[in-house]
C-alpha cells in the first residue's frame, strides 16, 4: 500500500492510534486515479439492475429517498442543487475502484466491505448521521464541507426516510479537496455538505451485529444437523389435565435438543462461508463458451488468472473459501490458492494439475478469469 494514503503514518501506527479510536484527516491522500469517474458513468451504473443506488434530495427543509435502478431522465429532472446520488459496491463494476479498495490491504479482507461512489452538485447532502462501521471518505474532485462530532447520542428524526440526526453540533470542521480522505470511527457522527460539484469514495468496513452472526450462524447449524431419534413416550400415564404442558414433556424436548452441539471446527467453517458470502443481489456470469481444460491451462501459463471483481476469497488453516463455498483442494494447491486470496491474482506460470483443477472449477462458476 502507499504510504501516503494514510498521510505519511504506517499501517502500525494508524491501527494503534486511530483505528476505532479517532477520526484523522489526510491530505492528499491519493491522487493515483488512472481516469475519474464522471457524473455519465456513475448515472449508467444507477441505471443498471445489479448496482445498489439511490437518490437523495433536500426540498424544503425534508429529505427524500428514492431507491435504485434510477433512469438517466429521472436525473435529467434534477434542479442544479441539493441532491446526491449514491451507487454503492463500484468495486464490483470498476477495475481501478476495485483496486483502489484493495490498497486498504493493511486490514484483513473480511473486514472490507465496499466502495461506494456519490455524486452531488453544491448542496447536497445526506443530511447529519452516523454510520456503525468505520469509514474513510476520499473526495474526488469539487469541494465538500465535513463537519464531525463525537456525540452519538442517536435523535435521529422520526419521520425521515434516511437516518438523520435531529440535533448536531459540530466539534470539528474542514473541507475537502481532491485527494483529500478522512477517516472516522464508528458512531463518529459527520455531516457533509458539497460546495462544488463531486463526488466522495466511501471506503466501508463489515461490522456485522451480534444477532445478525447468531442467526447465521444458526441456519448454517442446521443445515449441518443429522440428529437421531424421535420423540417417544411408552410409559405415559394419563392426566387430568389435557391441555397442560407437563415436566416430564418439556424435560423430554429438552434432552433432544442437547443433541445440538458444535465445536471450533464448526465455526471455522462458518466464518469461512459466511464472510465470503455474496450480498443477495450479487450473481456470476459464467462464461458463455468456456475454454476446454487444457485451454484454460494454456492461458494460465501465458497470463495468469484474477479473481473476479465480485469474488471474496479467504483461507484459515487447511481450508480455503470462496463466494460462500469451501474449495476442495488437494494440500499441494492450498499455497497457490493461498497466493491468489491474499493478491487476488495468480501470476503466469506452470502450475501443476491439483491447483489447475481447483482453479478451473472456480473458473467454470464465474469466479475467476484468465488475465489479460
Amino acid at each position: 500500500m502507499s504510504m501516503q494514503l494514510l498521510g505519511g503514518i504506517t499501517p502500525e501506527q494508524f491501527l494503534a492510534e486511530y483505528w476505532q479510536k479517532k477520526p484523522l484527516l489526510i491530505r492528499q491522500a491519493w491522487t493515483d486515479f488512472p481516469e475519474l469517474i464522471d457524473l455519465a458513468r456513475l448515472t449508467e451504473l444507477a441505471g443498471s439492475d445489479d448496482a445498489e443506488s439511490r437518490l437523495i434530495e433536500y426540498r424544503n427543509g425534508k429529505y427524500a429517498l428514492e431507491h435504485g435502478p434510477i433512469s438517466e431522465r429521472r436525473l435529467a429532472r434534477l434542479p442544479d442543487t441539493d441532491w446526491t446520488l449514491l451507487v454503492s459496491n463500484v468495486n464490483h463494476h470498476v477495475d481501478h475502484v476495485s483496486e483502489l479498495l484493495y490498497q486498504f490491504d493493511f486490514l484483513p479482507y473480511y473486514r472490507l466491505d465496499d466502495l461506494m461512489i456519490s455524486y452531488a452538485p453544491p448542496g447536497g447532502t445526506v443530511g447529519p448521521h452516523y454510520d456503525s462501521y468505520d469509514v474513510f471518505l476520499l473526495q474526488v474532485g469539487g469541494s465538500k464541507r465535513w463537519q464531525i462530532s463525537s456525540d452519538d447520542a442517536g435523535n435521529f428524526i422520526e419521520d425521515a426516510p434516511i437516518r438523520v440526526l435531529k440535533d448536531f453540533a459540530p466539534e470539528q470542521e474542514w473541507i475537502l479537496e481532491h485527494g483529500d480522505m478522512l477517516y472516522l470511527p464508528p458512531k463518529y457522527a459527520h455531516y457533509g455538505v458539497a460546495l462544488e460539484p463531486g463526488m466522495t469514495y466511501s471506503i466501508g468496513f463489515r461490522a456485522p451485529k451480534t444477532q445478525e452472526i447468531a442467526g447465521k450462524f444458526l441456519e448454517f447449524v442446521q443445515d449441518e444437523l443429522c440428529l437421531d431419534g424421535m420423540y417417544a413416550d411408552p410409559e405415559r400415564k394419563t392426566r387430568a389435565h389435557p391441555g397442560e404442558i407437563d415436566d416430564a414433556f418439556i424435560a423430554s424436548i429438552g434432552t433432544m435438543l442437547k443433541q445440538i452441539d458444535w465445536n471450533d471446527d464448526t465455526v471455522r467453517r462458518f466464518v469461512g462461508r459466511y464472510f465470503t458470502e455474496p450480498k443477495p443481489h450479487v450473481f456470476f456470469d459464467q462464461p458463455d463458451d468456456p475454454l476446454d481444460f487444457d485451454d484454460f491451462a494454456a492461458q494460465v501459463a501465458e497470463a495468469g488468472v484474477v479473481l473476479d471483481l465480485k469474488s471474496q476469497m479467504l483461507f484459515e488453516r487447511e481450508r480455503i473459501y470462496i463466494n460462500g463455498d469451501e474449495i476442495a483442494a488437494e494440500a499441494a494447491a492450498r499455497p497457490a490458492l493461498q497466493q491468489l486470496a491474499d493478491e487476488r491474482a495468480l501470476p503466469a506460470g506452470e502450475y501443476d494439475d491439483a491447483v489447475l483443477e481447483a482453479l478451473y472449477t472456480c473458473y467454470d462458476y464465474g469466479f475467476l478469469h484468465p488475465a489479460g
